[in-house]
């Protein structure tokens, strides 16, 4: 079920940050809608914080019960910048190596193998999972086979609803979240520079034009990739509106202010 809350910052990036902090998540797990805008007033006066909406996937909550073990969930079976989608990324190349990664081990590792050996198996599709932990303490899960189109989908949206299955059934009823990034065919990182291209180009339009360029409904992840490309780039500044499935980013004139 959904489930949000607000939090407040010196910026909509702070505010995000607070957020994030809070709830023990990444920037791609979560949806932010920016409610109030940060307001720097004449020498201090009449200054305002940024406010924002952060909503979040959350289990339903079981009754309580007096059973031992719960058991992993089985599987389930303004105006768009058409012209500005980012090109389709091909998905034959061998992924990419993650670099100061270690096989994973223990019993996190053990649950995120058996969870998506069975997802896998349900799914029909002929792949395996390979578990590394990245120097952040982020598991990498790599799924490696032959054909994996299907379990990448479209816009990779198979693959991140794998990715969130598998955060529900490690990360359910449990104190300490761990983060999941589950990959097939190194397509995220393949995807991730068609989005940073695609950032860094509307980005050059705005500032060119002073005019709000909005672009068509991305996931989480996608849209997360655009916030963090254009952070640090001078007069531009990015929010979403709108809600899922047909959430969008938003680029947007800053007017010389730098977040």
């Amino acid at each position: 079920m959904l489930k949000w809350i607000e939090s407040t910052g010196k910026s909509e990036e702070a505010a995000i940050e607070a957020a994030l902090q809070k709830l023990g998540m990444d920037r791609d797990e979560v949806s932010v809608e920016v409610l109030e805008r940060a307001k720097s007033g004449f020498l201090g006066i009449g200054s305002c914080p940024a406010k924002v909406k952060v909503t979040y996937e959350a289990p339903d909550e079981p009754e309580e019960t007096p059973a031992p073990v719960e058991e992993a969930p089985a599987a389930p079976v303004a105006e768009p910048v058409k012209e500005e989608t980012p090109a389709p990324v091909e998905a034959a190349e061998a992924p990419a190596a993650e670099s100061a990664a270690v096989p994973a081990q223990g019993e996190k590792a053990e649950q995120i193998d058996a969870f998506l050996t069975g997802l896998l198996s349900h799914m029909g599709a002929a792949a395996k999972p390979v578990i590394q932990m990245d120097e952040n303490g982020t598991y990498q899960v790599e799924l490696v086979g032959q054909d994996l189109g299907g379990l990448i989908g479209r816009r990779g949206e198979t693959l991140d609803a794998i990715q969130q299955l598998t955060g529900y059934a490690v990360n359910h009823g449990q104190s300490k979240r761990v983060r999941i990034h589950v990959d097939a065919e190194g397509y995220r990182a393949k995807r991730e520079e068609s989005l940073i291209r695609l950032a860094h180009k509307v980005a050059g339009k705005v500032v060119k034009y002073h005019r709000n360029m909005t672009l068509e409904p991305m996931n989480a992840y996608e849209r997360h990739v655009i916030h963090t490309a254009l952070q640090d780039t001078p007069e531009v500044t990015t929010y979403s509106i709108g809600t899922e499935p047909n959430r969008r980013t938003v680029v947007a004139y800053s007017r010389g202010e730098h977040r």
